[in-house]
Formats: C-alpha cells, sequence, structure tokens
C-alpha cells in the first residue's frame, strides 16, 4: 500500500555504519512478513518502531542543528540523562528516554500539547499491543491500513514543522562546506553523503527541503561557486529519480520479505 512504501521517504536515506543499515533492514523485513502473512499485530509493531526511529531522527537534527534549545529542553531529566543525550553520536541513544517524554522533545519544532497528546496515544496503542492482555487489536488487514493511514498523518505534521530545522542545517553545511581544502571530503558527493545525510540521519523527504532551498540568498557567501557546486551535486544526486530508488530499496516480494536494494554504507 502507498502509505507503507511512503514511510521509507521519511526515513534516514542512507546509513553511516552496516550496522544500523542491516537494523533498519530487519524492522522493514519484520513488518512485511508479518503483514503478508495476516500478523498484523505484529506487523504493526515493526511499524511502529520504524515510525519511532524516524522520531529519534527528527529529535537528533533539532540537536545537532540548536543544541542550545535542546540542552534547554532537558530539565527534569538526571544528570546522567543528559550526559547521556548530550554526548550521543547517533538518534538510537534516545531509545532509554520514556518514549512519550521523548516526543516532548517536538514542541522544540513548533508542536504543541494536542499534537504531542495524539503522538503519545500511538505509543500507548503500541503498548497496549505489546502486552499479553488477551487482546488481537489488529486483526484485520483494514484495522492496520486504517492505523498506517493514521501514522502517516503525524509524520506527515512532524516532517511540517520540521523544515526551519531542515533548512537551517543545510544552510549551515553549505557554508560550511563551501572550501574544498578545509572541509571534510574534497569530493562534493562524499561531503554530501557522509556530513550532510549521515551526519543529520536525512531522509529523501529532507533532501527535498534541501534541493528546494533559494541558493540565491548565499550569494554573499566566500567561495560561493564550490558552495552552487555542493547543491547542484545534490541535486543532481537525490533529485526527482531518488524518490522512486527508494522504493525499489523497499518492496515487497513473496514469501513475504522485503527486498531491499539500498547503498551500502562507506
Amino acid at each position: 500500500m502507498d502509505e507503507t512504501l511512503e514511510l521509507a521517504n521519511y526515513l534516514p536515506f542512507s546509513f553511516k555504519t552496516p550496522k544500523e543499515q542491516e537494523y533498519f533492514y530487519f524492522l522493514w523485513e519484520a513488518f512485511a512478513t508479518n503483514y503478508t502473512h495476516g500478523n498484523y499485530q505484529f506487523a504493526f509493531l515493526a511499524y511502529h518502531m520504524l515510525t519511532m526511529s524516524l522520531v529519534y531522527s527528527k529529535i537528533w537534527q533539532i540537536k545537532q542543528t540548536h543544541e542550545e534549545d535542546f540542552k534547554k529542553a532537558m530539565v527534569g531529566f538526571n544528570k546522567d540523562t543528559e550526559k547521556e543525550l548530550l554526548g550521543a553520536t547517533s538518534p538510537f541513544t534516545f531509545w532509554q528516554v520514556n518514549e512519550s517524554n521523548v516526543l516532548r522533545f517536538l514542541k522544540l519544532i513548533g508542536c504543541d500539547n494536542e499534537q504531542i497528546g495524539r503522538y503519545t496515544a500511538l505509543v500507548k496503542d503500541r503498548n497496549n499491543t505489546a502486552h499479553p492482555n488477551g487482546n488481537i487489536f489488529f486483526s484485520t488487514q483494514a484495522a492496520l491500513d486504517k492505523r498506517i493511514g493514521e501514522i502517516q498523518h503525524v509524520v506527515n505534521e512532524i516532517q511540517t514543522h520540521s523544515r526551519p530545522v531542515i533548512e537551517h542545517c543545510y544552510r549551515n553545511f553549505l557554508v560550511g562546506s563551501a572550501d574544498p581544502e578545509e572541509r571534510e571530503y574534497p569530493d562534493a558527493g562524499d561531503q554530501i553523503r557522509e556530513v550532510l545525510i549521515h551526519g543529520n540521519y536525512l531522509s529523501q523527504r529532507d533532501l527535498d527541503i534541501c534541493m528546494a532551498l533559494d541558493i540565491e540568498s548565499l550569494q554573499d557567501q566566500p567561495n560561493i561557486a564550490h558552495l552552487q557546486e555542493l547543491h547542484r551535486t545534490l541535486c543532481e544526486t537525490y533529485g526527482s529519480d531518488a524518490e522512486s530508488s527508494t522504493h525499489e530499496r523497499i518492496s515487497y516480494n513473496e514469501p513475504s520479505v522485503a527486498v531491499v536494494n539500498a547503498e551500502q554504507p562507506r
């Protein structure tokens, strides 16, 4: 179904470690296998884990781009948790925080209490399905498809709120990477993949925001020609064909496995 595949466009485009890539492959395969075999309750659990991984990526982007605001939002956390989150090297560190609490970081991108409440309700649904309470909450494909549609609405909403963060992140990247002799990788493609995409766990939808940036607004920056080269390389590499490529990476084939042909991390 379209909503299922669409989630892939909101998850990180590629990963900096094979272990992280393998983890996402595993979740997609778990979802596809259970969905195809009619085990909809377990399919929901895998889909929810993918969705929360997306949320963690969004919070990671906030941390990377607005670290001072992120620090201020940790009022109430104990010192050990605060230290661990500030020193985190990937979004997966956030699993150690109660999911209902970690969702409140989304207030930093303008999500209000009503929205956070709806997002938290999805966590409660997951908790209900994951406990041996004698109930099968998703016994039909229609029931699961309805919930997936609701999740996709939440994902779209969070992505809309994330736009200013992504734009800020991309501007910082362009300005900081404009000099080929000073940046981490002389090659524009390598710099984009490793520093922009992997460093910020950007998704295809995030890259769409980057590509829509008005590059003319940076005309007064030094090394403008190299800056423009970075933007051109991004558009050529991750433009219109990339979304179909994302769907090709995660497809459903009998006997119900997720077939993934993703770019391997370097």
